[in-house]
């Protein structure tokens, strides 16, 4: 799931996103209604968590381009006001929910995930492949019948293999999905994820290293080898692997 966060308070918002981040939701900031616009049209978003009080273009100016744009993003307004007059104005700019200043992120964290769940129409709660599931909703996976005991990160990394459908998934787009935007891809992070959900994942293979391209999940290779070693530490893994 990606979120952005616009909020002009500087603390709030990266308050806000190292929450989310923690919690396995990748997370973009904008501090002004022009910034969150140029990251709208520049990357698909589940929900946008929105301060209405934004100075410069107002918060209901980018409620309504999400609207008339026709976006699938999903949109929390957050405001200091909790007048019913002012909730009633959000909504019916197009906001799918309301949030009131100062809030629990407890609170936060479960509307952004039951609107980020509302934001994908396409896809069912439980998304498979190749006897791998997820149930989106519960937060659980399994393999075979066999509950799966994943951290949050490696949840995360799975859905994200798991929604591709058997497509090639790069490094930076796991990055991007999964970790902070910031997060340089040199690091060992993907590797290290990957490495402990393919063994709590277990035999046979189902996560295949594409070299220089990414991962992809699918079933046991037609000539019933195992993965080599590219496969499993994967060239991919390694700095300047490309898209």
């Amino acid at each position: 799931m990606r979120v952005l966060v616009v909020e002009d308070e500087e603390f709030l918002a990266e308050m806000i996103a190292a929450g989310l981040r923690r919690d396995a939701v990748a997370a973009d900031v904008a501090h002004d209604g022009r910034t969150a616009l140029a990251k709208l049209r520049l990357g698909a978003y589940d929900v946008l968590i929105l301060d209405r009080d934004l100075p410069g273009l107002h918060g209901d100016e980018v409620c309504r381009h999400v609207v008339r744009q026709g976006l699938l993003t999903r949109v929390l307004m957050l405001t200091a006001s909790g007048t019913v007059r002012d909730r009633v104005d959000g909504l019916g700019l197009g906001a799918d929910d309301y949030l009131t200043k100062p809030f629990a992120y407890e609170e936060l964290l479960a509307r952004v995930l039951a609107l980020g769940r509302r934001a994908r129409p396409a896809l069912p709660p439980v998304i498979e492949r190749a006897g791998v599931s997820v149930d989106t909703a519960r937060r659980q996976a399994v393999r075979d019948g066999r509950p799966l005991a994943l951290s949050r990160k490696e949840f995360a990394v799975l859905e994200v293999l798991l929604r591709a459908q058997g497509a090639v998934v790069s490094g930076d787009d796991l990055i991007e999905e999964v970790w902070e935007e910031h997060t340089s891809y040199r690091t060992n992070a993907v590797r290290v994820t990957l490495s402990k959900l393919r063994a709590k994942l277990g035999e046979p293979p189902v996560i295949e290293t594409v070299p220089g391209a990414g991962y992809r999940l699918g079933g046991a290779r037609p000539d019933g080898d195992r993965p080599g070693p590219d496969d499993r530490h994967g060239a991919a893994d390694r700095p300047g692997a490309s898209r």
